[in-house]
């Protein structure tokens, strides 16, 4: 979009009323896509924080009540449809969390998610990001000298994801297999 046409979407009656129309409809209906439509047009429109909080709160909470309820029942989230949004909310309330300097906390959801995500490329890059917080890499650092910002996830799905790199995966979670084995013995209580 260019400038004009932000501004324009900004100052637009019928719009603003229909991203808050959808968003109380979505918070009613628990309607995560939705959510995710609204919020990354506040973002994109740079509207007011207070409402792009309230949206992404209701994310994370219909996030964490549907994962809770996938992963109760003895299944794996895939990344489909809404499980696709259960995992992005996840996956970004970590990386939030790393950025704050939150090493525990994104370390805890990173694991949560490589555990309990059917998905080997995503699994994998998480176990990089648990490793690089295990070595309290900050986030900037990492990105900067460890993400491959060339290289272009191969599926679409993966777009909301860091999942390549400057280094072989798998060589990488090999190299640090026991960094990797301690945190999963230290934090395996939180799938009990």
């Amino acid at each position: 979009m260019t400038n004009e046409e932000l501004n324009e979407a900004r100052t637009n009656p019928e719009f603003i009323n229909y991203l808050e129309k959808t968003k109380e409809d979505a918070i009613k209906s628990k309607n995560i896509s939705a959510l995710y439509e609204v919020l990354d047009s506040l973002l994109i429109l740079d509207l007011e924080q207070e409402k792009i909080n309230t949206v992404y709160e209701n994310i994370l909470k219909i996030s964490f009540e549907n994962v809770e309820k996938i992963v109760n029942s003895g299944k794996k989230i895939v990344l489909e449809n809404d499980e696709l949004y259960y995992t992005r909310s996840f996956y970004e309330h970590a990386i939030e969390k790393w950025s704050y300097n939150d090493l525990k906390g994104a370390k805890e959801l990173f694991f949560v998610l490589a555990n309990v995500t059917d998905d080997e490329v995503l699994g994998d890059a998480l176990n990089v990001h648990l490793v690089a917080c295990s070595k309290e890499f900050d986030l900037d650092k990492f990105y900067d000298e460890k993400v491959n910002t060339n290289n272009m996830p191969v599926d679409e799905k993966y777009g909301y994801f860091i999942t390549s790199f400057n280094f072989e995966t798998k060589d990488f979670l090999e190299k640090n297999s026991e960094i990797l084995k301690t945190e999963y013995t230290n934090l395996k209580y939180l799938l009990d």
